[in-house]
């Protein structure tokens, strides 16, 4: 069985940059995250048809609509399961009408007339197998955003990969309006402790984040949450394997954390 091949769908600026992942299996794609406005999704489900392959299933790590407007239009031709944390699924619930209220006069007609909701929850560390790929989801809990999760995918004796959301970025400044930052740098921890035991049973996993900087080369580069204060720096170490990046590092002294509650609250 061949591995899997991730491909990325990086929106516009418009779009906050946000990556969407298409895993194309043997016989089908799964998706990770779906972007925001309407030009940006359009151009995600003509990446996805290009690959002349059915679509298997979709996967939201939280509740922001820069990671689940897309899915509506996704779903338009062909209905699949919609994965998400349990969390993740009800916070999406709760607030997409509000979300559309507040933004469609903005944006106009490039927000999403309708929101589809996750139609499958998944609780923690639970697994979906498709076309021989697992994928398993970690719940997080309130970190950027009020419900974060991330996945592990994995198939045959690969690398497992990690879709981590926007439980990182690099160089660029994070969303924290929802204001969970203590919450976000105790959850960072835990993240660093599962994906430092992934790699040790696994070799090495690699980490897909959020919005990494279009001009920057990021071999070697540092994953940074706040690139106004220096203090946000060398939270991940990442290092170049195989055109994709790997997870290196996560730590951060007691001291430069509640450095840090403070600059962020």
């Amino acid at each position: 069985m061949s591995e899997p091949t991730v491909h990325t769908y990086r929106a516009a600026g418009a779009g906050l940059w946000v990556n969407s992942y298409l895993v194309e299996t043997a016989t089908g794609v799964l998706v990770f995250d779906t972007s925001l406005l309407v030009s940006d999704i359009e151009a995600l489900r003509a990446r996805a048809a290009a690959l002349k392959k059915p679509l298997l299933g979709i996967f939201v790590t939280h509740p922001h609509p820069d990671h689940f407007n897309g899915v509506s239009a996704l779903v338009r031709d062909r209905e699949v399961p919609v994965y998400a944390a349990a969390s993740v699924g009800r916070v999406i619930e709760e607030i997409a009408d509000a979300k559309r209220a507040q933004w469609a006069p903005v944006y106009g007609t490039e927000w999403p007339e309708e929101t589809y909701c996750p139609n499958t929850a998944l609780r923690d560390r639970q697994q979906v197998v498709l076309d021989e790929v697992t994928v398993s989801v970690r719940e997080v809990g309130p970190a950027e955003s009020h419900a974060d999760s991330y996945f592990l995918v994995s198939s045959g004796g690969g690398r497992p990969v990690a879709f981590a959301g926007d439980l990182a970025f690099h160089g660029m400044h994070p969303y924290t309006a929802d204001g969970h930052s203590a919450a976000w740098l105790n959850a960072l921890d835990l993240v660093a402790d599962d994906l430092a035991e992934v790699e040790g049973h696994k070799r090495n996993c690699f980490l897909f984040y959020q919005r990494p900087h279009p001009l920057d080369d990021l071999a070697g580069a540092t994953v940074v949450l706040d690139n106004v204060f220096e203090n946000l720096l060398h939270f991940f170490q990442i290092r170049r394997i195989g055109g994709h990046e790997a997870l290196g590092c996560l730590r951060v002294t007691q001291n430069r954390r509640e450095r840090l509650v403070q600059l962020m609250r």
